[in-house]
């Protein structure tokens, strides 16, 4: 999707050549400018589609801005990060890119820094586990841009069809899939393995059983005994089991196991924000708990954040950064966050919505994004270890699958393309 305007503005192709119309007004020279951006859809339907966003985001920066115009591109999560990653190969990046990864380019040296474009109130106002998580070797090249966090959805209803209660530990889980599965649900616990989002389910679980993607020195511990331990208990007590419904999990994606809950076939699964809309819709009742863990409650959750990138190719740092100060100015996060059930990325919007009786249902979410952790993306290697784990994790728990080989496999990916970072 692309926005179409009139006026000064040549509407290029995605993949065309970004329109460079003279300096910037913001550099003292007369011309104008134009901001190439490419930005992902967080909506589910033409009506919310998140080019409505940024077309009148970009409509009010310009009315303050005339010398600048700001052409929107907006893709699918499917195809964004690709399409970036062919205008970058093609020598024609965009200004801004908002995708689901950075550290690549700034391997490149792409990327302006974060203190290249952005003031430092704005800068410093990043919440901390994002900022950090944006670095790489020290250095912030990634704006977090959207968050969100996981928690346990279970269905009511099933639930108490089942005379079960929602589930602390991974014992009562598997207890309460069982009951479910002998009141006939179709999915006791759906376990979304499939290439859609597998790291994200894979790194929900490995946080729950005290291990995780790294270890503490930032080392890939993807074999670790306590991923290991978990693996073979999901693998053990669940999938062998029959808990976790028809679909293999290796073939089980997010958004099947979403509507799989909205429709009611779901007894519980791990969810982030946007399930909240999309289950109400459907007239599901559910509830929300902390992730179960291995001998209780999960002490650590996964955090998930989606990145703004500027790249440096089309020279337009000043006009870069007066435009992203206005993006992350509370406003417009507050704006963005509710309209996708998302969570703020800076630290003032947050603590509006954590006191805002308009945003309560996010506020389990909002809390448990200061214990979260995220996924390891300042390592230039993560996107070749991601793309790993969603090629392989599902063969973890697969009928005669061994989780230890497996996560044995990946973590020697790790190590090769860790290697050269």
């Amino acid at each position: 999707m692309q926005r179409r305007r009139t006026g000064t503005i040549a509407v290029a192709s995605a993949l065309g050549m970004t329109a460079v119309l003279g300096g910037c007004g913001l550099t003292g020279d007369s011309g104008e400018v134009t901001l190439k951006l490419v930005a992902a859809d967080y909506g589910d339907s033409k009506a919310n589609s998140s080019q409505v966003y940024w077309d009148e985001l970009a409509t009010a920066y310009e009315a303050k801005n005339p010398d600048v115009n700001v052409d929107v591109t907006v893709y699918s999560w499917n195809d964004v990060d690709r399409k970036v990653r062919e205008m970058v190969e093609d020598g024609k990046a965009p200004d801004l890119a908002q995708i689901g990864a950075y550290s690549d380019y700034a391997d490149q040296d792409l990327l302006y820094r974060a203190d290249d474009v952005l003031s430092i109130p704005v800068q410093a106002n990043f919440v901390s586990q994002l900022s950090t998580a944006g670095r790489v070797n020290g250095v912030q090249y990634g704006l977090p841009f959207a968050a969100s966090t996981r928690v346990l959805f279970y269905n009511k209803t099933l639930f108490a069809k089942a005379g079960v209660t929602p589930p602390k530990s991974w014992d009562d889980l598997a207890d309460a899939a069982e009951a479910l599965e002998a009141e006939g649900v179709k999915y006791p616990y759906a376990l979304p393995l499939g290439p859609e989002e597998a790291p994200a389910e894979t790194m929900q679980w490995m946080l729950s059983g005290g291990g995780g993607y790294t270890d503490d020195v930032g080392t890939y511990a993807i074999d670790s005994p306590q991923n290991v331990t978990t693996f073979t208990w999901l693998k053990d007590e669940l999938v062998d089991k029959g808990l976790t419904g028809p679909v293999a999990p290796g073939k089980l994606n997010r958004a099947d196991a979403f509507a799989a809950f909205a429709a009611g076939d779901v007894g519980m699964l791990n969810g982030h924000p946007t399930l909240m809309k999309t289950a109400s819709d459907k007239g599901v009742k559910y509830g929300m708990v902390q992730t179960p863990g291995i001998d209780g409650a999960s002490k650590n959750t996964l955090g998930v954040t989606d990145w703004m990138t500027a790249f440096k190719k089309n020279g337009h740092q000043e006009a870069i950064g007066d435009f992203l100060n206005f993006v992350y100015s509370d406003e417009n996060v507050l704006a963005f966050s509710r309209l996708y059930d998302l969570l703020p990325v800076t630290t003032s919007a947050s603590q509006v919505m954590s006191t805002a009786e308009e945003d309560e249902n996010l506020k389990p979410f909002l809390d448990e994004l200061l214990l979260s952790e995220l996924y390891p993306v300042g390592k230039t290697s993560w996107a070749s270890v991601s793309a790993d784990i969603k090629k392989r994790i599902g063969q973890a728990v697969a009928p005669g699958g061994s989780p230890r080989e497996v996560l044995g496999q990946i973590q020697a990916t790790a190590m090769r393309a860790g290697s050269v970072e």
